[in-house]
């Protein structure tokens, strides 16, 4: 099969009908093998019964419905487990994804061998204020720390290799930075393609503000978790030893200041009457805090299932 197409739909019901004609015209016209993976993420509005009635006209057609709503990471993670396709697409289902922009990314994919195509929506057809000048702060802070020089990492419409979406795990809110997870199981290929965006046509948006906070506080887990989660002691135990050292210096410095004092006669405040003297007892305890944090979080990652998990390109 040459293409996957997973959409996570809440509340769409109105928009899903003109979205699947759209996508069967792009792929028709292409001669493309593919399948479409609706995932009902607890829709309320009959979401569900439309998307039933869609596939039992188009064998193309697959869906997946949650009792509840649990978010478009867990949308997406029980799409990526479902996807066949040599090249699996991901697509918001409210219209403002083109599917004309399909046979483009996929050849980006298949010819010039890319891992992951992501969308640029260079023109957002959204409110400057609350979505426009937010979302180009969010994507500055991500190119920062994820070093992925993408414009537009939120942008749903995503092209990847079959082996990527195989190879992560989406949880959480992590979807917003699914290139990054991609980049850490040494998926590097990845580049971006300006897209056409468009007005919302049929109901509301399910994004406020918030979710630029949420975004930012996402990444720094994952920033965390990539980088020290299986060696929690090259963070916990350095930040330990430094704040050790600095209480132990502080310590020295306010003995050596008293006992000079006394050798030479001059009048000294007592070492517990000193708020120095506070501080350096503060930064031992947490240094000691911290270094004994490291320690156990390397015995938990010593004994968890998968510190030996990799992901192995090649073997003869």
């Amino acid at each position: 099969m040459d293409i996957s197409v997973i959409i996570p739909a809440y509340n769409e019901c109105e928009s899903l009908p003109e979205l699947c004609s759209w996508i069967e015209r792009v792929m028709r016209a292409h001669a493309y093998t593919y399948e479409l993976i609706i995932v009902d993420d607890g829709s309320t509005d009959g979401s569900w019964k439309c998307i039933q009635e869609l596939a039992e006209g188009d064998s193309n057609i697959h869906g997946i419905q949650f009792r509840r709503n649990y978010g478009k990471s867990a949308a997406l993670y029980c799409g990526f487990r479902k996807a066949q396709g040599d090249v699996v697409f991901t697509m918001d289902a409210d219209l403002q994804d083109s599917p004309d922009e399909i046979p483009e990314m996929y050849r980006m994919v298949k010819e010039d061998e890319w891992d992951v195509v992501s969308g640029w929506k260079q023109h957002r057809q959204d409110n400057k204020l609350t979505k426009n000048l937010p979302s180009k702060l969010y994507n500055a802070t991500a190119r920062k720390i994820t070093g992925i020089k993408l414009h537009d990492m939120n942008c749903g419409l995503k092209a990847y290799r079959k082996e990527v979406v195989k190879s992560i795990e989406v949880y959480g809110e992590m979807h917003r930075y699914i290139p990054y997870l991609a980049k850490n199981a040494g998926f590097t290929r990845i580049t971006e393609k300006p897209v056409h965006h468009q007005k919302r046509k049929y109901g509301v948006s399910k994004f406020g503000i918030e979710r630029f906070v949420n975004g930012f506080l996402d990444l720094q887990s994952l920033w965390f978790l990539s980088t020290f989660g299986k060696k929690p002691m090259h963070f916990f135990g350095y930040s330990g030893l430094l704040m050790f050292f600095v209480g132990f210096v502080m310590t020295c410095w306010i003995i050596i200041a008293k006992l000079v004092h006394q050798a030479q006669g001059v009048k000294f405040r007592a070492v517990t009457d000193q708020p120095l003297f506070y501080l350096a007892l503060l930064a031992v305890i947490l240094g000691a805090m911290f270094f004994l944090a490291g320690f156990l979080g390397e015995m938990i990652s010593r004994s968890s299932n998968e510190r030996n998990s990799y992901n192995i390109r090649n073997e003869f």
